[in-house]
């Protein structure tokens, strides 16, 4: 009785390592975030912009992907809140900050990011932006050059060719969208607003920015562009492409990691965040 038990347990710690997904296949969480050192809500016009500051030293922002809130930075913010002062921020219409009557465009939520900046007096800072918050980081880069120290873009396109044909859901899409629903009906001012929010970014999705290969060029900031060796939506033909046209832009390619790469390998993330902001 004893040796079949043992067996059966082998078997299952056996079936259990045989079938482990890739890394790239799965999802851990970030964890919670640390007590700020100060946080409020800017009014912008008719929306309501999140923002939150720890630590001190040089500013870095840190720009969120779609549907995804501030939190979503967990694994990030502990390494950088020793050397930096970090801003993190709710894009417009997503985690605590509200939607406008204004049309929802990534020029939109880079003035939000402006107006933050302007608001604590931070006349210049560093950018990480991920997916939608790195095409938030271009146009900051390149709408407003004398904002940005220097920028770091993971998992982002500049226009809508470098977006992968769309082949179904993924299981790690799935797990962050239901990760987003429920942040959102946790944190947000209203949280069956949901809906209107995917509603208001579709557009923004399909256009992936927009950015022409001149206004890359145009890009004076020191540049690292990034993503997985995985990822589930982007070209890396295309980022690569990106790397080239912004001067003296670094590509960095992440392995054995997806679109999550900051939640899958944040080790290897963070490495790579922190070359381009202790140079």
């Amino acid at each position: 009785m004893w040796q079949r038990v043992v067996v059966l347990v082998a078997l299952v710690c056996a079936s259990g390592i045989a079938h482990a997904k890739p890394r790239w296949q799965t999802l851990p969480l970030p964890p919670a975030m640390p007590k700020p050192t100060s946080t409020g809500q800017l009014a912008v016009g008719d929306a309501s912009i999140y923002w939150a500051t720890y630590g001190k030293g040089e500013p870095v922002v840190l720009l969120h992907g779609g549907l995804g809130n501030a939190d979503h930075w967990g694994f990030q913010l502990p390494v950088l809140a020793d050397r930096f002062q970090v801003i993190a921020i709710d894009s417009r219409g997503q985690g605590r900050s509200t939607l406008s009557k204004q049309k929802l465009s990534y020029q939109v939520m880079a003035s939000d990011v402006v107006a933050v900046l302007d608001h604590l007096a931070i006349p210049r800072a560093s950018f990480v932006g991920w997916s939608d918050g790195g095409v938030v980081a271009l146009d900051l880069a390149i709408r407003a050059p004398d904002r940005v120290a220097k920028l770091f873009v993971f998992g982002a396109n500049y226009d809508s060719s470098g977006s992968k044909p769309r082949k179904g859901t993924t299981q790690t899409f799935s797990a962050y969208s239901a990760k987003c629903r429920a942040d959102y009906r946790r944190v947000a001012k209203d949280p069956k607003a949901f809906p209107a929010v995917v509603e208001s970014l579709m557009p923004l999705w399909r256009s992936q920015g927009g950015f022409t290969k001149e206004q890359l060029r145009s890009i004076a900031a020191p540049t690292v562009v990034a993503i997985g060796d995985h990822d589930e939506l982007i070209r890396r033909d295309h980022v690569a492409e990106m790397a080239k046209l912004i001067p003296d832009a670094e590509l960095v390619v992440l392995a054995k990691v997806s679109h999550f790469a900051l939640w899958q390998d944040p080790k290897a993330f963070n490495e790579a965040l922190l070359r381009l902001l202790v140079q």
